[in-house]
């Protein structure tokens, strides 16, 4: 259970930064058209664009800004949601910690230096997750390892709207 909370997961690597405030402007997803070809309760991200898509029926989605894997760390393919978890705990995958040997073994939930921000929902098959973040800055970027990164708000939007086995669907176009 332990393993399971600290989620090894890769997603960025900066530690000892600080929690910034937000803006409301950052927090709210926007009402959109949906991206055709989805199912009602499905997840979107469109690494390309740096957002991610809620799909609601109806024609309609909820979009949110993202951060995503940076040049050599993307991936694309279909998984779930297997996994969500508050404030959560971090420990570093072993490509994080080689490229940042640094890195504490585990970074407490809460810290701000725990690049998971407030919530993460791991996602079947790897080492990825959708994930907070306490740098904003980085929202709408090619920013991680892998990883998905949204605004702490919007991840708490999210995760209160989605249930462990959501489709998630990760495509470049």
């Amino acid at each position: 259970m332990l393993r399971k909370l600290t989620m090894t997961l890769a997603a960025t690597t900066a530690v000892g930064f600080a929690a910034i405030g937000l803006s409301a402007a950052h927090a709210a997803p926007s009402v959109v058209a949906s991206p055709h070809g989805y199912a009602p309760g499905t997840i979107v991200v469109k690494t390309n664009e740096r957002r991610l898509y809620l799909i609601l029926g109806e024609g309609q989605a909820l979009r949110y800004p993202v951060g995503v894997g940076k040049a050599g760390k993307q991936w694309a393919g279909a998984t779930r949601i297997d996994g969500k978890y508050r404030q959560p705990a971090w420990s570093p995958p072993a490509d994080v910690k080689r490229d940042n040997p640094s890195i504490p073994d585990v970074i407490p939930g809460g810290s701000p230096a725990n690049p998971m921000g407030v919530a993460a929902m791991t996602l079947a098959g790897g080492e990825y997750a959708i994930h907070g973040t306490n740098r904003p800055n980085s929202v709408g970027g090619y920013v991680s390892y892998g990883c998905v990164r949204m605004y702490n708000q919007d991840i708490s939007d999210l995760f209160n709207r989605v249930e462990v086995g959501t489709p998630v669907i990760v495509t470049s176009r």
